[in-house]
């Protein structure tokens, strides 16, 4: 197979996909997502048997249980794609949104309009759910999708492709809108990240090395986030109580998030009182403590924190304390130590709350909320295809206005520029 080639036509397939889906009404993106919702659950038994092969391929493969069950496709899951879809279909409609108008002195007015981007190519990992989600919201803001998932998951992905591209060709919809690069040759990927003129941007979901790579690499632009390493600052004006809950929260409610807290920050002069009580209750939720000199002083039993620490997304019941002089100390520890993921501060201090929102530089900042909100959903988007920690184009959950850009309108009657 010549794989320059075979990207390179199913990419062209795209574009032409999304012309066809600029064209389209929300009406008749809405009919087509609602089509792939009920073919998806019509055909659940044939996709669980395409997946049974995956999951055996990937037991002899020797795949951790974590990475087979992310792989699997059980009724839940499946029944889940389809909700996807039907929830995404409910959602407004971004394309066409003028999002502000001003009038020159010359009587001619200006503005900007919210646009598709066009072709976005998915590199994904393990779960072929992805394919759906990742179908959905581009659809609905007007995108193609050029879709690439790994190896292992490649039987699930080809049954649910050809599932969405009958569902889009009965609502009458260019197939091109749903294209999927179906060989597992790792050599494809690089092909797609260097098609400047036919895939517009690139997003990255998986692990920090495939999304360093695709970087590196890449022509097109890419949407990063590299990894969440997720700070709460402890405030000396903080309520105990409050902050003890939400530093549980943060870490424990679902620790294998990009959103949960690695590293937690204590204001110096609260750090005897507050570290026993909050340190004692993670541990009984099996956490595991590294501390540094001050924490390991208060509570000794916490293990030693080394600086390369301060840099890790544990992704689990793992975590690093610090004792910090006060508020300038915990902005600049996470100013160093950062994913520019997502920080909160817990305090009762309008002042030092406001200096913590406007001073501290990552996609989320927020003051006496668990970190855990960091997600699309939660912010009220209705979904996200990811969490950019970027600066540029869009920042934070990306739900549906994130993947579209905006271009200038002129609305004139005659006027010539002298």
């Amino acid at each position: 197979m010549d794989i320059q080639k075979f990207v390179t036509d199913a990419a062209r397939e795209a574009k032409q996909g999304a012309r066809a889906l600029g064209r389209a009404t929300s009406k008749e993106k809405n009919a087509a997502l609602h089509s792939m919702a009920k073919h998806i659950r019509e055909q659940a038994a044939a996709l669980k048997k395409e997946n049974a092969k995956d999951l055996e391929f990937g037991k002899k493969k020797g795949l951790s249980k974590a990475m087979l069950d992310r792989l699997e496709l059980t009724d839940k899951r499946i029944e889940e794609m389809a909700l996807g879809l039907e929830e995404v279909a409910a959602l407004p409609d971004p394309v066409g949104e003028i999002t502000g108008m001003w009038q020159r002195p010359n009587g001619m007015s200006v503005g900007r309009m919210r646009v598709p981007i066009g072709v976005i190519g998915i590199i994904y990992e393990s779960r072929p759910n992805v394919t759906a989600d990742a179908t959905a919201l581009c659809m609905k803001a007007g995108n193609a999708v050029l879709l690439r998932g790994g190896s292992e998951a490649i039987n699930s992905n080809r049954a649910i492709v050809k599932i969405l591209r009958d569902a889009i060709a009965e609502a009458g919809i260019h197939k091109g809108a749903v294209t999927f690069i179906d060989t597992p040759e790792r050599e494809a990927v690089q092909v797609m990240i260097k098609l400047e003129g036919l895939v517009d941007l690139i997003i990255p979901r998986g692990g920090e090395g495939l999304i360093r790579a695709v970087a590196e690499n890449a022509r097109v632009p890419v949407l990063k986030h590299y990894k969440g390493v997720c700070h709460v600052f402890v405030d000396r004006d903080a309520d105990l109580k409050m902050a003890e809950a939400i530093c549980i929260n943060a870490k424990v409610q679902r620790p294998g998030t990009c959103n949960a807290m690695e590293t937690m920050l204590v204001d110096e002069p609260i750090a005897k009182k507050f570290l026993p009580r909050v340190l004692k209750s993670l541990e009984k939720e099996g956490v595991k403590i590294k501390g540094c000199k001050k924490t390991k002083a208060i509570y000794p039993s916490v293990q030693n924190v080394k600086d390369a620490d301060f840099h890790n997304e544990y992704l689990d019941l793992r975590m690093n304390v610090k004792v910090v002089a006060d508020i300038d100390a915990a902005m600049d520890h996470i100013a160093e130590y950062s994913s520019d993921h997502t920080e909160t501060i817990v305090t009762e201090n309008y002042s030092r709350a406001m200096r913590f929102l406007r001073e501290v530089d990552s996609s989320s900042v927020m003051v006496n909320a668990s970190t855990r909100f960091a997600d699309g959903f939660q912010y009220g988007l209705g979904a996200e295809i990811g969490i950019a920690t970027d600066k540029i184009h869009a920042r934070g959950p990306m739900g549906l206005e994130e993947l579209t850009c905006q271009k200038f309108i002129v609305l004139g009657d005659g006027q010539l520029r002298e």
